[in-house]
């Protein structure tokens, strides 16, 4: 009977010695100036905080498609950033999981291109936001383009205008805020410590 556990042995132990898949490179986001909080605020912090906000109170969306295009421009740039580790490497593993889902979600929800770029979103999501502000559908549209997929950008414009319900981007936003305030809350107790 020995030689069969060797033989399972020796078959776990090459296997765990086997090269890795490789894994894809982590997304990486920049901001545009658009995206950027007024004054010196972090702006993963302010997308947190106005991302939950927003999906939150899913009311606040409809109609106002500049506000709609901006919690998908936050919510895209969440999905890069906290799932890179780094600064956030702290925050609840759960949080990066679930704002993927969301992205996934929204993207399906609002016929945007499934394979673009976390950056590319967030340009177009942005820029479109900017041109509604300033009420200028053509520009919007044309911000769009890059993520557009059915029914192009006016079908886009569109779905921004009646935003769908998005319940995993409001889970996702409102566990990333939770993951913040415990974050804030720990850090607050490790200055007590000092």
């Amino acid at each position: 009977m020995h030689p069969p556990r060797r033989a399972t042995l020796a078959l776990l132990l090459a296997g765990a010695c086997a090269p890795l898949a490789p894994t894809a490179p982590a997304e990486t986001v920049n901001l545009p100036a658009a995206g950027l909080p007024v004054g010196a605020g972090d702006p993963t912090r302010g997308a947190i905080l106005a991302s939950s906000y927003a999906f939150g109170r899913p009311g606040t969306l409809q109609g106002n498609p500049a506000a709609a295009a901006e919690a998908l421009a936050q919510l895209e740039y969440l999905t890069a950033e906290l799932g890179t580790g780094g600064a956030w490497r702290d925050m609840d593993p759960l949080v990066s999981v679930e704002l993927r889902q969301a992205r996934e979600e929204a993207r399906a929800a609002l016929g945007f291109r499934e394979a673009a770029s976390a950056q590319a979103a967030v340009d177009a999501l942005y820029g479109a936001a900017v041109a509604l502000r300033r009420n200028d559908g053509v520009a919007a549209g044309a911000a769009l383009v890059p993520l557009a997929a059915e029914g192009g950008s006016d079908a886009a414009l569109a779905r921004l205008a009646a935003l769908p319900p998005l319940p995993r981007a409001a889970s996702a936003t409102a566990r990333a805020r939770a993951a913040l305030n415990r974050r804030d809350s720990d850090r607050g107790r490790d200055d007590w410590n000092l």
